[in-house]
């Protein structure tokens, strides 16, 4: 979904050919724009990267562990 017309800003951004086909292509199939294809990607990126920040921050004060501790408890139990 659009932002209104006069809350969007305009940007140059740089496609490789091909890129830019199948996403005109894409486009025209789905009756949508370039540009709401183009801000829905991007809000899906930011919205991914949000998540992982937010797992990182979760993890945060857990204990660190050692690599190598690690994996030597991983062949302790058989597991690699």
């Amino acid at each position: 979904m659009l932002p209104l017309m006069s809350d969007a800003r305009r940007v140059t951004v740089y496609l490789e050919p091909n890129v830019h086909r199948a996403l005109k292509l894409k486009a025209a199939s789905s009756d949508r724009s370039v540009s709401e294809m183009v801000n829905d990607a991007v809000r899906a990126a930011l919205a991914d990267d949000a998540e992982d920040l937010e797992a990182f921050e979760q993890r945060a004060h857990e204990p660190e562990r050692a690599f190598e501790d690690f994996v030597r408890s991983m062949r302790r139990s058989g597991k690699i």
